[in-house]
């Protein structure tokens, strides 16, 4: 199977790129090497495959890689929590504009598989029961009550702090930040294509995303990465909140073989699988972890929340199991050890 795999020199296109190879498959990798995630050189590993430096937006250079081409596996993002509003105008052009130039052109070339990196974002918060109403919704954290110190969501109907649960596929839709949102329009337009072109898509719901050749030194990495950078300095890792902010923290190679699996896997129409270890740590028990295998210091937990934060969001990872036959194989103090002195991806500079 020929594969075209968009942002396949990144963090994770990487590894599926060399995954898909490694399984006799022919990755094709489209990537921009955008400033904010890379360092100036082409990474190493790009090396053995067929590789092409452009932007998924470039509809002519799009068009000349889709003939020939199985299926698209479509990773290339803008990621990251964002520093700021002024953010907004790049996500939206590479993730959403982005996806709409490689769908209308897989159209034209007559390619109708894909593979969408999606994102627990698009989730907001997780699920929560109430003891008196149920499965209910919050809203927005009040800011008074993060400025006390009260991190959990409450009741809309009562106000009595919410019991967290595991999300499951069909949960609503509640994006928080700009880079959320444009995940989930990520997610419309696809679903839109499949219906219009009789096409088939799964969106691949990747939670916490951790491993070698993560990006290094940059606002937008993961909390991972920060955690790992400030101990690298000889800084001890600083936790938000209270630590106890709860998680999925999946192995870049397991999100790698869930990619593996959905281009493998038919499927009528659109569907959405998350993508987890389904055992939950919090973001404390991480930093804690990697201190340890770093022998650093101690995390530090500084309170406080930014904007769009979500308190715990974790996945139900049923219907990949079932659907998919996918099963998170790396243990969380296995990957977090490994971790430690894993290679990341150059210093953006």
């Amino acid at each position: 199977m020929r594969v075209l795999v968009t942002g396949g020199a990144g963090f994770v296109g990487s590894h599926v790129a060399d995954l898909l190879a490694a399984q006799g498959h022919e990755p094709v990798v489209l990537d921009l090497l955008l400033p904010l995630a890379h360092g100036p050189e082409v990474p190493a590993w790009t090396a053995a495959h067929e590789f092409v430096r452009g932007d998924v937006r470039d509809a002519q250079l799009v068009a000349r890689l889709l003939p020939g081409v199985d299926a698209v596996c479509h990773q290339a993002a803008m990621v990251g929590h964002g520093v700021d509003p002024l953010d907004g105008p790049d996500f939206a052009t590479h993730n959403d504009l982005g996806t709409a130039v490689l769908l209308a052109e897989m159209y034209r070339a007559g390619v109708g598989r894909l593979v969408l990196a999606g994102s627990m974002v698009v989730y907001g918060e997780g699920r929560y029961d109430c003891g008196d109403h149920g499965v209910v919704r919050p809203g927005p954290r009040d800011r008074a009550d993060l400025d006390a110190g009260r991190f959990e969501p409450r009741c809309p109907h009562c106000g009595r702090e919410l019991v967290p649960g595991f999300v499951p596929e069909d949960a609503p839709m509640d994006p928080r930040s700009t880079y959320a949102a444009t995940k989930l329009a990520q997610e419309h337009l696809v679903s839109a294509w499949v219906r219009q072109t009789g096409g088939s898509a799964w969106s691949l719901r990747y939670h916490n995303v951790y491993g070698p050749r993560m990006p290094f030194g940059t606002p937008y990495a993961g909390v991972a990465s920060i955690f790992r950078s400030a101990l690298e300095r000889g800084e001890a890792p600083r936790v938000m909140e209270d630590g106890r902010q709860r998680r999925d923290f999946v192995h870049v190679t397991d999100v790698a073989a869930a990619n593996l699996a959905a281009l493998t896997t038919p499927v009528e129409g659109f569907a959405a699988a998350n993508v987890c270890s389904g055992e939950p740590h919090t973001v404390g028990d991480l930093a804690a972890e990697l201190a340890r295998a770093m022998n650093g210091p101690q995390p530090v937990v500084v309170g406080g929340a930014r904007p769009g934060d979500v308190r715990h969001v974790v996945a139900d990872p049923g219907l990949a199991r079932e659907r998919l036959g996918f099963r998170a194989g790396v243990a969380f103090a296995d990957g977090v050890a490994a971790f430690a002195t894993d290679p990341l991806r150059a210093p953006v500079t």
